[in-house]
Formats: C-alpha cells, structure tokens, sequence
C-alpha cells in the first residue's frame, strides 16, 4: 500500500465520480481506475460502490477514508519537517517558554519554531488534532495516549475582585467561594481540566476562552475562578491563596517521540 495510492483513493472518495478525481489528480482516468482495483485487491474487499452516475463508499471505503487522510497528513508533516525543519509549539499562559527557547535554541539555531497560543478550551493546545508537535502547557487534563514531563506544580488562589469581601483574606477555601458564579469552559472542554479549574465540583456563570475574558467577568460580573499564584492579572483584581486544592502541574506534552521533539521536551526539563 503505496502513500501516491492512498491519495489517489482519498481524490475519488472525496469527489465520489472517476473522471472528476482524475482531473483533479492531473492523470488520465484508465490509470486510477487501475489503481484503485489493485487496491481493493491488496485489501481484499470492495471499496467503492461503482454505478454509471458515479461512486459510492462501501463501510470499508469509508473506513480507509478517515485512515487513508490521517496517514496522508501525517506524511505531510514528516516531510515538511524534514524539508523545512520545522517545530510546531502550543502554549498555553506563561510558562517559562523565554527560558526553553534558549534552550533549545542553542542545539538547533536553524529550526524554525512555530508557536500557536491555545485557549482555554483545549488544555492540549490542539495537540491531539495534531495542530502542534509539542504543547507546553497546564494540567490536569486527560493524558490518554499522550507523552508528558511535569516540568513543576503551582499552588493556586482565587481570581477576585479587590473590592470583594474575601479579598481581604490571606487564605480562603473553596467553601468559602459556595453559591458564587465561577467562570465557565465551552462545552466538550476536557472534563479532568473543567473539574480542577471549578474548584472540584460542578459551578454555573459565564463561558470563557481566554484569561484576559476571566479577568475581565471578575471585574464587570464579580464572578470568580482560580489562577496560579504569582501571576499578575492586572489592576482591579486579586488572587487568594487556596487552602484546599493540589497544586497545578505546568506541563509539557507530546505524541511523536520524533528527534526535534524530544530535544525541545529536554530542552524545557533542563530549563524548569
């Protein structure tokens, strides 16, 4: 099973009509109508459905469909990081990245470093979609078929208003925040994550993407939510330490243990 192949039958699932996909490939029709037969041979079973008005997709044909395009992504980006030697990097909020761009910096002055800032929706910064090599980012989340390092653990607070009555307090619980609107993830948000970042248990009040959309509900609506402490949010708000919470693992994340990869995960264990 050759990947030129798989693109042929990814062109005529996708387009469902022969000459349509051959016009599309740039080839004459005798030739992938060929190679499409040799591989429902190579397979053992029909994949198309032929009619004089065109194709249909068999339950296998749909199978190798979803397979065929994954494969065929994958390729793509194994040969655009050889040829342009290229790293894609998520992030998620501020973890130390200027010290492991150093880092990695120093071993691979030639690597192109692409960084895509993630929301708060996606603890894995598109890393499962495959929208990233390497995500440096914040747990807890689900870890299922991934690679990750804790890189360190931040205690957390409560993200409040200065004028709020509890921020005058030096140290509160998360019982102490009961009956108040919590900022909220967007539906389909990994539930480990949305479980931490609400205290533990189930809260209502505004959705939100972004941490400068958090600071700005605390502000305008008074609702509350947790942040690391340390982190400065701006005027008008406060972050109280919280008594009964696990620290949050800042964390870096992968799936492909290829050899860029795995110098920039290095690259970050050195620099925490």
């Amino acid at each position: 099973m050759e990947l030129r192949t798989l693109r042929y039958f990814v062109a005529v699932a996708e387009e469902l009509h022969f000459g349509r996909a051959a016009r599309r490939l740039h080839m004459s029709q005798p030739p992938l109508s060929r190679a499409i037969k040799l591989l429902e041979h190579d397979l053992g079973t029909a994949l198309l459905q032929r009619s004089p008005a065109g194709v249909a997709l068999t339950d296998a044909g749909r199978t190798l469909l979803h397979e065929a395009k994954a494969l065929l992504d994958q390729a793509d980006r194994i040969r655009a990081k050889i040829a342009r030697r290229t790293l894609t990097v998520g992030i998620l909020g501020d973890h130390g990245a200027a010290e492991v761009a150093a880092a990695f910096r120093r071993k691979h002055p030639d690597v192109e470093v692409v960084v895509k800032e993630a929301d708060l929706a996606d603890p894995t910064c598109g890393l499962r979609a495959r929208q990233v090599d390497v995500a440096l980012t914040r747990g807890p989340f689900d870890e299922t078929g991934l690679r990750t390092r804790v890189l360190r653990r931040d205690p957390v607070g409560a993200v409040l208003r200065a004028d709020d009555p509890l921020a005058r307090h030096e140290r509160i619980t998360t019982a102490d925040l009961a009956g108040r609107d919590w900022f909220q993830f967007p539906d389909g948000t990994d539930e480990l994550w949305r479980s931490y970042w609400n205290g533990g248990r189930s809260r209502g009040g505004p959705t939100v993407r972004a941490v400068q959309e958090c600071v700005q509900s605390v502000l305008w609506n008074g609702s509350v939510g947790l942040a690391p402490l340390g982190h400065d949010l701006g005027d008008g708000v406060v972050v109280v330490p919280l008594d009964d919470l696990p620290p949050s693992p800042v964390v870096i994340a992968w799936v492909d243990d290829d050899p860029l990869t795995r110098d920039f995960v290095e690259a970050a264990v050195k620099a925490r």
